[in-house]
């Protein structure tokens, strides 16, 4: 990961949106690429001229789409089975798996907007969601439509806060074996108000 985004910093123009594109696309394979830090560098390179803000947009854009599709495929063809494994388990347990399938019955394809804010468990969760067998247009449309808030906040807030770029990553470097439990903690929270607001209003 550190070699890739040393040579991306190297480069210029469509060599370094081609690369982008190449590890965004990889991670969907499997390459350990951790995809927010490589979006916030890229970001942050705007701000040299190795890359432009508007193509650099569309780029990551496209390759996250085909990145969480591959995953989502994965999910699709492999179905649950591979998720209850004892090492799969581990990365999303039955507990959480089962509260994930709740979830997405109740609010539906929509869950899939939310899942693209959730660093760290996207994979996982998008695999869990390709194995619910739900149709790839709800995928494309709702991940699509994430990514076109997520991207250009991203993009134009890491030039808005210039130079300080490298001290926001190493600190989400530093930070985030805290950051993504609490994340996971407060998406769980939140999901617990909503089902116990429900639960109260509902007729006994």
């Amino acid at each position: 990961m550190e070699s890739m985004l040393a040579m991306l910093q190297t480069l210029q123009g469509w060599p370094a949106y081609l690369l982008l594109f190449g590890l965004l696309l990889g991670s969907g394979f499997g390459l350990p690429v951790n995809e927010d830090i490589l979006l916030l560098v890229a970001a942050a390179l705007t701000l040299r001229g190795v890359m432009e803000p508007v193509p650099l947009v569309a780029v990551a854009w496209c390759g996250v789409l085909c990145a969480d599709g591959l995953i989502f495929h994965w999910g699709r063809r492999f179905g649950t089975q591979l998720l209850r494994h004892k090492l799969a388990s581990r990365a999303l347990p039955a507990a959480r798996l089962q509260s994930m399938e709740r979830a997405v019955q109740r609010w539906g394809p929509g869950f899939i907007f939310v899942v693209r804010f959730v660093p760290g468990l996207r994979t996982a969760l998008l695999f869990a969601a390709g194995s619910m067998k739900i149709p790839y247009r709800h995928l494309f449309v709702f991940d699509g439509a994430a990514a076109v808030v997520e991207l250009p906040l991203l993009v134009w807030g890491v030039r808005y806060v210039g130079g300080r770029w490298e001290e926001i990553v190493a600190a989400l470097q530093h930070w985030q074996g805290w950051l993504l439990p609490a994340l996971a903690a407060a998406v769980i929270a939140a999901a617990a108000a909503v089902w116990w607001r429900r639960r109260s209003r509902s007729p006994r």
